[in-house]
């Protein structure tokens, strides 16, 4: 709008007397023939000022070079506001016509409102006598851009919102543009920089002062304000929330230093690995044909009778070449090549299977990879010699057990019997019959107690060996007296019975009480206390296990539902747990809390057998596919340590009391 008002001064400055003297131009005549098409006709006879400023737009859509012929015809007859006033008086002047200010073009009455609002309407505002004034004609995106190639002066038009009209902007107004664009002065002879601007404040001292005020007590006394601003951020530095410029800096730089950080693909290879895609082979080459591949080889290349009977009996990796030579007369009776398609895959193969780098060889001693073994001296105490045997038995022995003193051991096998022996001698002290296959003994781990438990059938036998001490063998049957008759209730899994004193089997085969179960029993295992043992019963379901009080007679099932299939059970040596043995799992249960207090992987197929440390810490489990596995019961539910290098089936395993050995039976 500033480009504007200019050119518009400048015409108005150029051309007042001929506006005023109604005397008209051809150009200005022209210029009223051209607004008539632009506006209506009503508009423009109403006022002179219509017309004046139609010149004056007129005047400004004129090229460079016509604004300075019309500037140089006018040159002589331009006046100043001070001539006007030595004009006759007789002469009407119209001072508004005449304005030099820099107010904008005031034909359109409509205010400083938004011009888009008559977008929809075919004029564009009022005039002075609110008179609408028309939209000029617009032309087209053809018009326009058939206009931006032939007009020159396109890039300096600017079109007016107040009227609609197309303006060319002078070369002068260009230049005042581009002055304000770049921040300077629109006025190019003003300079800014070379103004004497008055100093208040000189270097040179005076002898009256500017006042002679005395000073103020805040001058000399420190602000109580200012101490606490500055405490504030003194905390503020302390706890890290004000920062210094420095330490802001600083920040900003590791910041973009993240935002420019790129994820290296190869950070984590080695030099050797990238040094490997350099080592590039290319892929082997076909070997070319020789004279026995011709179609008409040299007669010393075709094979004889002999030397094809011989090739023929030839394995195929031991011969020479891998076809017979043939002799054509031309090369139209070859005949197709019926390994083509083998001999095409096998190409295949070389390329695929051909190594695309250097094979770095290393020369390693075989015997540096080889671990160094201990000394078998190192490893002892363990038997090297067969000390004692303890023969007597004619089938399988299943089961072996000794006395807590280390005195006395029992055997069980499957010719039905099961015999007492003397550990350091290997003498037979005794030796009882039954009637079925013996499945498993055990000695009371208590040492007050004279008893074993014997496993045959379905039934549990308690025997008293009569062995060892007289006084601990008569406090045996004493106790078993005393305990209370088994109770007969409904619902019983066992049913107790007593021998009695004159009854052949407790005189000659010291038997003394009789568990019988619904299946059959495949082992038994004592508490520590020797007051409690546990049953454990091939294919009983949820009556795998079954827990008996030998004090009072009563047997129990711990669980309701199945659990798998039980192989083995045992108590805790120091702590109220019983240990349960599936098939893969071993379970710990806590008989006071009567809950599941742990589940022990072991990763084997088919558990065999269990046994605790006396500590109590460690658990050994032994399985039928050769693999022997060490639990710690501190550390994890897995196996701390796997051995498996047996080469046949653990059956049983053990734990030394005293020393730390394990032993297993294969």
């Amino acid at each position: 709008m500033a480009t504007l008002a200019i050119s518009k001064k400048r015409q108005r400055e150029q051309h007042p007397v001929h506006s005023v003297q109604g005397t008209e131009h051809s150009s200005e005549s022209r210029s009223c023939k051209e607004e008539d098409t632009l506006f209506s006709s009503s508009a423009l006879a109403d006022s002179d000022y219509d017309s004046t400023d139609s010149e004056s737009s007129q005047f400004s859509g004129l090229s460079e070079d016509d604004s300075e012929e019309e500037s140089e015809t006018y040159s002589d007859t331009e006046h100043t506001p001070e001539e006007f006033q030595n004009q006759p008086s007789d002469i009407k002047i119209n001072e508004y016509e005449y304005d030099s200010s820099d107010e904008e073009d005031i034909r359109n009455t409509v205010g400083n409102i938004p011009m888009h609002w008559y977008d929809d309407y075919p004029h564009i505002g009022y005039d002075l006598s609110g008179k609408k004034i028309l939209k000029p004609q617009t032309g087209d995106e053809l018009d326009h851009l058939i206009e931006q190639s032939e007009n020159p002066d396109y890039w300096r038009t600017v079109k007016d919102p107040q009227t609609g009209q197309n303006i060319v902007l002078s070369r002068e107004d260009c230049a005042v543009i581009q002055r304000i664009k770049s921040g300077k002065y629109a006025d190019k002879d003003v300079n800014a920089f070379n103004i004497d601007w008055p100093s208040s404040f000189e270097s040179e001292v005076e002898i009256h002062p500017l006042s002679n005020r005395p000073e103020d007590k805040r001058s000399f006394i420190p602000s109580k304000w200012e101490r606490l601003k500055v405490g504030k951020m003194v905390h503020s530095m302390k706890m890290g929330w004000m920062k210094t410029p420095s330490q802001r800096k600083k920040e900003l730089e590791e910041k973009n230093d993240e935002d420019d950080h790129y994820y290296d693909l190869w950070s984590n290879e080695d030099e050797n690995d990238r040094s490997r895609l350099k080592m590039h082979i290319p892929a082997p080459k076909i070997t070319l044909p020789g004279h026995a591949e011709s179609y008409n080889p040299p007669p010393e290349y075709l094979f004889s009778k002999e030397e094809r009977s011989k090739w023929q009996e030839t394995d195929k990796e031991d011969r020479r070449q891998d076809f017979v030579p043939h002799k054509y007369s031309s090369m139209r009776a070859i005949p197709a090549f019926k390994n083509f398609m083998n001999e095409r895959f096998a190409r295949c193969l070389d390329l695929y299977l051909c190594p695309r780098q250097q094979k770095m060889r290393m020369n390693v001693n075989p015997e540096d990879l080889i671990p160094k073994l201990p000394q078998p001296k190192d490893l002892q105490p363990f038997p090297t010699t067969e000390a004692i045997v303890y023969t007597g038995h004619k089938d399988l022995v299943r089961k072996i057990s000794l006395d807590p003193l280390g005195q006395w051991m029992v055997s069980g096998s499957d010719d039905k019997t099961v015999k007492f022996w003397e550990l350091h001698t290997g003498r037979c002290m005794k030796t009882l019959d039954f009637d079925d296959k013996v499945k498993s003994v055990a000695w009371c781990p208590n040492a007050n107690i004279s008893l074993v438990a014997v496993a045959v059938g379905n039934h549990v036998i308690l025997v008293n060996p009569g062995l060892g001490d007289k006084l601990i063998v008569t406090k045996t049957d004493e106790l078993l007296a005393e305990s209370s008759p088994p109770e007969q209730e409904k619902g019983l899994v066992t049913t107790w019975s007593e021998y009695t004193s004159d009854s052949q089997e407790f005189t000659e085969s010291n038997l003394r009480l009789k568990v019988t179960h619904s299946k059959s029993v495949s082992q038994i295992s004592w508490h520590a206390k020797g007051d409690y043992f546990a049953a454990t019963l091939s294919g009983a379901g949820n009556q795998s296990v079954i827990i008996h009080q030998l004090s009072k007679r009563r047997s129990q099932c711990p669980f309701s539902k199945p659990k798998g299939l039980v192989q083995c059970t045992l108590f805790h040596p120091n702590k109220p747990f019983l240990f349960v043995a599936t098939q893969r799992y071993i379970r710990v249960y806590n008989l006071l809390k009567q809950e599941l207090s742990r589940k022990l992987q072991a990763n084997c197929k088919w558990i065999s057998s269990m046994a605790i440390h006396p500590g109590g810490d460690n658990v050994i489990t032994g399985s039928y596919d050769c693999r022997l596995h060490w639990f710690d019961m501190d550390l994890s539910t897995k196996p701390y340590q796997t051995l498996k290098h047996q080469k046949k089936a653990i059956r049983s395993v053990d734990i030394h009391k005293k020393i730390p050995s394990v032993c297993f039976n294969i």
